[in-house]
């Protein structure tokens, strides 16, 4: 669905990305996982054409999405959608408006046909009722679960998720955890999340890939790179006493 050759870019006189090959599989949860600093959020942001690489080709499906720009740029960002690390929730417009913004913007729906679609997300993650609501009267779960009815009303191909736990205690990440595979279970869009949470995230992802140096230091089925050798990647994984997840053997796949 996505693919990565030969990426690469230079921030503030800084090398960040510094050869990015990486294919991401249609309809499938994979999760980039990094260091701090290591340009996982620069990487998610080359992907939906928010930054243009310095070389290299961004690929969706069979559109080379690095040199678009204007209409044609916009024309593949409809594919998309995108969950940010702040929910990035507009203050001055309700819970309702904000689900409802993309619709009124990219789709142009009539209005009741707004109002159903947004209700039905609201519902779908454990909102409904709260469509009145303004941002600041939000806890960060409800603003989380904001952000992901917003993503998910335009029925998208593809989500990305910049860091979607960020500032929640566990119990809380856990919940959007799961909300976030439940969706993925249910549409089956394909999906890409950057995360810093080991070892939940081999739970929950298909793919798991390790951006290391500004290079994927390894890609691999969520089990599979469990089993890792590299001593670098193994490094990662289990610092801080943390233990991978156990994997069911029988089908090769984490548990989820």
């Amino acid at each position: 669905m996505i693919k990565l050759v030969g990426v690469e870019k230079t921030l503030g006189g800084q090398p960040v990305l510094r050869g990015i090959d990486l294919d991401i599989p249609k309809g499938k949860l994979t999760t980039i996982i990094g260091r701090s600093g290591e340009g996982k959020s620069v990487l998610l942001k080359h992907m939906i054409g928010l930054l243009q690489p310095d070389r290299g080709q961004v690929w969706v499906g069979d559109i080379e999405l690095s040199r678009l720009k204007g209409q044609a740029l916009n024309e593949v960002r409809k594919r998309f959608s995108m969950l940010f690390q702040g929910a990035a929730l507009f203050d001055s417009l309700t819970v309702f408006e904000n689900v409802a913004f993309p619709l009124r913007e990219k789709l142009r729906l009539p209005e009741a046909h707004v109002r159903t679609r947004v209700e039905e997300k609201l519902d779908q993650v454990g909102l409904a009722g709260m469509g009145h609501k303004y941002p600041a009267e939000l806890s960060g779960g409800m603003k989380k679960r904001t952000g992901l009815a917003r993503a998910l009303v335009v029925e998208p191909e593809i989500v990305l998720f910049d860091e979607p736990t960020t500032g929640l205690d566990p119990l809380m990440a856990k919940t959007i955890h799961d909300l976030i595979v439940a969706m993925h279970q249910k549409f089956g869009f394909t999906g890409v999340m950057v995360s810093h949470e080991i070892p939940e995230v081999f739970g929950i992802s298909d793919w798991v890939a390790m951006l290391k140096e500004g290079r994927i230091a390894l890609m691999a089925p969520s089990a599979e790179f469990q089993r890792t050798t590299d001593p670098a990647v193994r490094e990662f994984i289990t610092v801080g006493g943390t233990v991978p997840l156990p994997v069911d053997h029988s089908s090769g796949t984490a548990t989820r």
